[in-house]
């Protein structure tokens, strides 16, 4: 908690400079997404501009505050979740409707979570609930109160229920119905996704004006992000969260755009390589990945520290694991894992591998090289594949880097399993350990190196299986920790994932928009999008409107 005071501290002067003014409703707000989304489905929601999307758009229960970090009434008027954490008594609004006017229940919510929950649609959103085998069991009272009881206790059911959009079980229009402040209007793929208002949506502000301010939101498919930081210079775009550090150096002090460090994230970059029985790669390579000797082997040989100051200058720390040490859920226990090519060899010798005339090889002969996925749109992870390419040649390995357009690599990993090695992060919009439930579980889509496993491909999977589902299914926050602790602890010893660094949030935006507070957590610069507006544009001389900046 102190370190989020501190943070919060230090935005105080960048959230002064788009302090609220009487509000100005109306206007299109602009700004882009790295790649197309891959889905406009909330439920199957997995990876960052669906999540978007998703967050614009999806009516939700309870939302999470991120500025106080407490849960706030949503659609649902009032909640109650029992002791025990199995059982939640919900009442909805009056007269909720959908964005095409259909009349949103209780047997839409009762819809969305048997949807959420069924095993065979594979949702990354459903996984968090996964605390317990067995079926949900709902009673409805009327069209705004019901019950819900799950198989087994899910804890911090409440933050969790920020990521269920709720879906309509009649409209014609399936998922584009929507409950949030702005409905899809239009979609042309790799151009833009456009934003209208809801004109349904229930919420007003304190005047009893209705909300959203904002008549439209645009966003433009740019995946070059050297281009996207020019666009917000030149006023086309009103911001950027996310942003590269050495974009993020030049934006500080630019007339017109504020440019503020959120504080380290709880996000982490990691590492990992592919483990997937069925993965069309050689067998002997299947055999170097499957090695805990190697794995450890190539983490000792890379430098964090040179990535934190090289790939991010500065505005990363090295990790030590799927947190940051300023998390309630880090491992106190963990230290981040020191740059020891030395060490690193004494590993590849454990599994057999022999070094000789700068060059490693396995048992057989074969010189070890692999290459590196990573997405093309950023610069950071480029900077971090070549520093890894050069830290592993050190140690006799020979690394080549293969940047991919995102959707091909979420297809590349994902679906076909071509691919060797991985560069990636986890975006953490919540660090309590259930939001990564997708992440850990073995049964999971989102599960990295080795996905949508029918039954855990190894015993510690088993181990971490059993141990997610145990802290997911208790509200006793010592219990908690300590098995999570262990999760921590068994991915540390065995290394599936490497992790790399835990980079700041980065953000800039216009001095033109209203209401805007940066917050610590994701998403930090649009998450009271409701209330954000633009400043009137001043007027020339003869008329027209001037630049906002």
């Amino acid at each position: 908690m102190i370190v989020l005071r501190a943070t919060l501290a230090i935005l105080a002067g960048a959230a002064a400079l788009a302090a609220p003014l009487p509000k100005q409703p109306g206007g299109e707000l602009r700004l882009s997404l790295r790649h197309d989304p891959k889905t406009f489905d909330p439920a199957l929601v997995e990876e960052d501009a669906s999540e978007t999307i998703r967050y614009f758009t999806g009516g939700v229960l309870i939302r999470v505050n991120r500025m106080t970090q407490k849960a706030e009434a949503g659609l649902a008027e009032s909640w109650k979740v029992s002791p025990d954490g199995r059982r939640l008594h919900l009442k909805l609004r009056a007269g909720l409707r959908f964005s095409d006017g259909t009349p949103l229940t209780t047997e839409d919510v009762a819809f969305t979570l048997r949807r959420l929950m069924d095993p065979a649609l594979r949702s990354p959103t459903g996984d968090s609930f996964r605390s317990g085998a067995g079926a949900l069991a709902m009673s409805i009272q009327s069209q705004v109160e019901m019950n819900v009881v799950f198989p087994a206790a899910v804890a911090s059911l409440e933050r969790l229920l920020d990521q269920v959009a709720i879906q309509s079980a009649r409209s014609p229009l399936k998922e584009r119905a929507v409950a949030g402040p702005f409905v899809v209007r239009e979609h042309k793929a790799g151009v833009y996704v456009l934003l209208a208002r809801n004109p349904n949506y229930w919420r007003k502000d304190a005047q009893g004006l209705p909300l959203p301010y904002l008549d439209a939101v645009r966003f433009t498919i740019q995946s070059n992000r050297e281009m996207e930081s020019v666009r917000l210079r030149r006023g086309e775009l009103q911001m950027v969260d996310g942003l590269d550090a050495e974009l993020f150096d030049r934006l500080k002090g630019e007339r017109g755009v504020v440019a503020a460090d959120a504080g380290p994230g709880t996000d982490v970059e990691m590492l990992w390589f592919n483990l997937a029985g069925g993965a069309p790669l050689p067998e002997y390579k299947k055999a170097w990945f499957a090695s805990r000797e190697f794995r450890q082997g190539i983490s000792a040989a890379i430098n964090r520290n040179d990535i934190a100051r090289l790939a991010y200058r500065t505005w990363a720390q090295p990790a030590a694991g799927p947190l940051p040490p300023s998390s309630l859920w880090f491992n106190r226990k963990l230290r981040v894992q020191p740059h020891d090519p030395e060490q690193a060899r004494r590993w590849f010798e454990r599994a057999g591998f022999v070094y000789a005339g700068g060059q490693l090889r396995d048992a057989r002969g074969n010189a070890v090289a692999f290459s590196i996925v990573t997405n093309s749109s950023s610069n950071a992870r480029g900077r971090t594949a070549a520093l890894i390419q050069q830290d592993l040649q050190k140690v006799g390995v020979k690394v080549t880097i293969a940047p991919l357009e995102f959707r091909s690599l979420l297809q590349r990993i994902g679906e076909t399993a071509d691919y060797e090695a991985c560069l990636l992060g986890i975006v953490n919009v919540d660090d309590d350990p259930n939001g990564q439930m997708n992440v850990w579980l073995s049964s999971s889509a989102n599960h990295p190196w080795n996905p949508a496993q029918k039954s855990p491909a190894t015993q510690w999977e088993v181990e971490i299986d059993r141990l997610m589902i145990r802290q997911a299914s208790t509200a006793d926050l010592r219990i908690r920790r300590q098995v999570f602790d262990r999760v921590q602890e068994v991915v540390r010893e065995h290394v599936p994932v490497i992790y790399l660094v835990n980079p700041h949030s980065l953000v800039a935006y216009s001095s033109a928009l209203r209401g805007l507070k940066p917050a610590p957590s994701r998403p930090h610069l649009y998450w009271n999008i409701e209330l954000l507006s633009l400043a009137s544009p001043e007027r020339t001389p003869d008329g027209r409107a001037a630049a906002a900046y």
